[in-house]
């Protein structure tokens, strides 16, 4: 909010600038300050509304733009220094300096727009090719900002990630996460009141920590009641950044409006190991299975693996042979069979 207003002002001020040279300008050449007043105005609310259209445009992609429309005029520049009309094919067409003013311009502007456009849609490879002393670093998708969504700072695994220098900063806390977070660490539910607590402890020891880059970024947004999610896609776009969440509905979201996501479920996943059948290895069974002959127990990872006939073995290490594996919507079930080693004992 603050920073709309901020920006509002600065346009106010703008526009105010414009009504006053313009008035200025006309008394200059003895017209009158309505007439010039006006026409300052008018070119000054062109220039808001052009930036009021770019406002999701980033720096990067108005530098590479304007790199395009360099190049384009560049090459407009070399085509009109050929005169057409003194081939022979061209003696019928007129040539007078308003021709010539009009082929120039059209030239300039049509090249121009060209090498903008081809220029914005073209990627980092494309430029490193182009311009070889603008190489871009392979690794620069770590240097993207990363927007941090409520349910990755409750979640709290990021500080182990960026300890591990998996995953680099600069790292950004929209004003409304803190905020969220806030009114949990405020509720009179004992849950919501730990969750809040932790995500903050989370932001704080994030700022803490050397190296790392964590900007709180003001909300650009005056509705407040655009969904959450809603409002870090749009943060994340305009910003040029990517998200890392937890929440998988976000994730979907983000991908289906172009946004690059980071899902830690993703990650997670990946990170599993992937056992085969007739795989052994040792496991402590914990607790009882669904069926009464079965006995449970977890991988390192939270992979639960359902061993069959080893009810009686609940609280002993026991080597397992994988059986089968299920994939259902909330993961991957194994179920193992008690190895030879251990029946023999």
């Amino acid at each position: 909010m603050r920073s709309l207003r901020i920006v509002n002002g600065v346009r106010a001020a703008f526009l105010l600038l414009c009504f006053w040279l313009g008035a200025v300008m006309a008394m200059g050449a003895e017209s009158t300050p309505l007439l010039g007043a006006t026409i300052g105005g008018l070119i000054g609310s062109s220039f808001v509304a052009v930036e009021i259209l770019a406002s999701t445009w980033s720096i990067r992609g108005f530098t590479t733009g304007t790199f395009g429309l360099l190049i384009g005029i560049f090459c407009a520049w070399l085509i009109t220094r050929i005169d057409l009309f003194e081939f022979p094919w061209l003696d019928g067409i007129p040539h007078g300096d308003d021709v010539k003013i009009i082929y120039e311009l059209s030239v300039y502007l049509g090249l121009g727009y060209i090498g903008t456009s081809l220029a914005v849609r073209s990627n980092r490879e494309e430029f490193s090719f182009i311009v070889p002393y603008m190489r871009f670093r392979q690794e620069g998708m770590q240097e993207f900002p990363t927007v941090l969504d409520t349910n990755i700072l409750i979640d709290g695994r990021i500080r182990r990630l960026i300890l591990s220098k998996f995953l680099n900063g600069p790292f950004v806390v929209p004003r409304f996460v803190i905020e969220e977070l806030q009114t949990l660490a405020d509720s009179q539910a004992t849950h919501k009141r730990e969750r809040g607590k932790r995500g903050l402890e989370i932001i704080s020891s994030l700022q803490e920590m050397r190296n790392i880059e964590v900007n709180v970024h003001d909300d650009f947004l005056e509705n407040r009641r655009v969904p959450v999610d809603s409002r870090l896609i749009q943060i994340a776009r305009r910003l040029g950044a990517r998200i890392l969440t937890n929440d998988v509905n976000l994730a979907q979201v983000a991908k289906v409006q172009s946004v690059s996501v980071l899902s830690l479920n993703d990650l997670a996943d990946a990170m599993r190991p992937q056992l085969v059948i007739g795989e052994t290895l040792q496991l402590d069974l914990v607790k009882s299975g669904k069926e009464d002959h079965q006995a449970v127990g977890y991988l390192p990872d939270g992979t639960m693996i359902v061993v069959n006939n080893a009810v009686n073995r609940i609280g002993d290490p026991v080597l397992v042979e994988v059986s089968s594996t299920i994939q259902t919507a909330s993961g991957r079930l194994i179920f193992a069979e008690l190895h030879k080693e251990n029946t023999a004992n």
